[in-house]
């Protein structure tokens, strides 16, 4: 560790001590490359923080601030975001870049302030060059300052992942070159449970008739995860950090970036011991033996010596929880809709042969200054959507109006997509407006038929729409992309300009952020170029459409 980085940590805990008493809550990253063997196939290089993988989780409670120092290590910029959380009033403090930010320069720091008023079950990524799916994620577990709304005796958490053998910029280089099979080949990748290996995963400890609350995160960067207590009733009480009214299901499948809080009450008797099952699978993945699905069982332990309950077989009669049937627990109505949207997600190929990802046929391409500065620097223009350039797709939402998204999927892939800054309500899903292949069923309309729940990771499946909607009251500049890190890679998102003549009026960027564009050559002012009015010299140019991919 360099003599630099040692001050830097001196200095981070003395301010850290200094201000303890008024809930702050400091956590120091030096996020560097961690070259490890995590499951067995081999040393890989990854990307972790103090020189270790996994990171270890951050827990607070509702009204702490939490502030999350980075220094950067690596060779590339680098940079944070708390998923879930809404970061009203500090949009800049959200993460992506360039999006509400300049990447943290190789050798600097910076300290994100989030000062939290949400309660749930959230986590924190890297947020820059797709760095999450090389290990930079961790659990974020934000307690309820008073009682919770929900009763139990003890908590538990499980992060889940997906480890691979490759890099992720190995694997983004064989999927964008135009010389390879498209898609590759699929990369069966390995399954971690609370950061090891899940052949190895610990045994989890019962009390007769006390009730835990497991708390479960999918940090995965592709992989689903079915998490199910054979023999025990789950109970649904929160979702992507919104509680729910309590529903029973037996099982439930979490996606790429989703978080579910279920409630269990064991048996009154320790005369047995169960198992828990964590199956990763994804279902666009052929079923291979030992590689897809991978099947990871835990023991839920009574009593130390006493015989195993073993687990049935899954039937039609199996309740698997499912986000349209679940109602948010304060009773809010649907939402009246202001203006509705209506998207369409795919991939096409292009001129220069590479096979993209895009919503109605644009396909994401970062801009140069970051989307937030150019609705924070160019006054009334940046009420006018091309300012932000030809490919962030960017949409200008007006304060407070109310928004249904209408994305449609006409394709065999699911896709978890991720809003930043917002929960939505989940209100429909049905058929994608397309013909289905003569192989697949038409899928039914199903609608919320009371309060619908809110989260912010939502799942499109396969030949399928999803009606959603959100109150645009959070002033700032907010991605929505897929959280498949691959597919975000290949340019499916999209960026919503939230009332930025708002914006201007009510938050400024920290100067040290700025300074971080300044090191690179970057303009903090400007549109998407960093130029003015619509001069867009200096963009790459956009990829030419051929054809579109079934």
């Amino acid at each position: 560790m360099s003599s630099i980085v040692i001050l830097h940590i001196v200095y981070f805990w003395l301010v850290c001590a200094y201000q303890t008493s008024a809930a702050r809550i400091c956590v120091y990253w030096d996020v560097g490359y961690v070259d490890i063997n995590r499951v067995g196939y081999g040393i890989v290089r990854g990307i972790g923080a103090n020189g270790a993988l996994p990171i270890p989780p951050v827990t607070m409670t509702v009204g702490d601030t939490l502030a999350l120092t980075v220094h950067n290590s690596l060779n590339v910029t680098t940079s944070i975001h708390a998923h879930g959380l809404f970061q009203k009033g500090t949009s800049f403090m959200d993460g992506p870049a360039p999006v509400t930010q300049c990447g943290i320069p190789p050798g600097d720091q910076f300290t994100y302030e989030y000062v939290v008023d949400q309660a749930g079950t959230f986590w924190l990524h890297g947020h820059d060059h797709h760095q999450n799916s090389d290990g930079l994620r961790a659990p974020l577990v934000i307690r309820d300052r008073d009682r919770p709304p929900v009763a139990y005796d003890e908590e538990m958490l499980f992060s889940l992942e997906d480890w691979y053998y490759q890099t992720f910029a190995e694997r983004e280089s064989i999927t964008l070159d135009p010389n390879q099979p498209f898609p590759p080949a699929h990369g069966y990748g390995f399954g971690l449970i609370n950061g090891i290996n899940g052949n190895l995963t610990k045994p989890i400890h019962f009390q007769p008739g006390r009730t835990y609350r497991l708390r479960l995160i999918n940090m995965s960067a592709t992989m689903w995860y079915q998490f199910t207590l054979p023999g025990h009733i789950m109970r649904v009480v929160e979702i992507d950090g919104e509680y729910t009214e309590p529903l029973e299901v037996d099982g439930v499948d979490i996606a790429p970036a989703q978080r579910y809080s279920v409630l269990v009450t064991a048996h009154s008797t320790s005369s047995f011991n169960y198992h828990f099952n964590a199956t990763m699978h994804a279902s666009f993945i052929p079923p291979t033996l030992g590689l897809s699905p991978r099947i990871f069982i835990g023991d839920i332990i009574y009593q130390q010596g006493a015989p195993y309950i073993q687990p049935g077989s899954y039937d039609d009669s199996f309740r698997w929880a499912n986000d349209i049937n679940l109602h948010a627990l304060d009773q809010e109505p649907a939402l009246p809709v202001d203006r509705s949207l209506h998207l369409a997600i795919g991939n096409n190929l292009y001129l220069n042969g590479q096979h993209l990802d895009h919503f109605n046929n644009v396909t994401y391409a970062p801009p140069i200054t970051p989307t937030l500065y150019t609705a924070l620097s160019m006054g009334d223009m940046a009420l006018d959507e091309r300012v932000y350039g030809p490919q962030t797709h960017a949409i200008v939402l007006k304060h407070n109006e109310v928004i249904e998204l209408v994305i449609h999927s006409p394709n065999t892939l699911p896709h978890p997509l991720h809003l930043h800054g917002h929960a939505f309500q989940i209100t429909e899903y049905g058929p994608a407006d397309l013909l289905v292949p003569n192989n697949r069923t038409v899928a039914p309309v199903v609608k919320n038929t009371g309060v619908p729940a809110r989260r912010d990771t939502m799942v499109i499946p396969p030949f399928q729409y999803i009606k959603v909607r959100f109150r645009a009251d959070n002033p700032g500049v907010w991605l929505l992309h897929c959280h498949m890190d691959i597919h975000f890679a290949l340019g499916m998102a999209m960026t919503f300009v939230e009332a930025p003549d708002v914006l201007q009026k009510t938050q400024t960027v920290p100067s040290e952020m700025l300074d971080f564009c300044t090191k690179q050559g970057i303009s903090t002012t400007g549109n998407a170029a960093g130029n003015q009015g619509l001069n867009f010299s200096g963009l790459p140019p956009a990829p030419i459409f051929v054809s579109i991919d079934p």
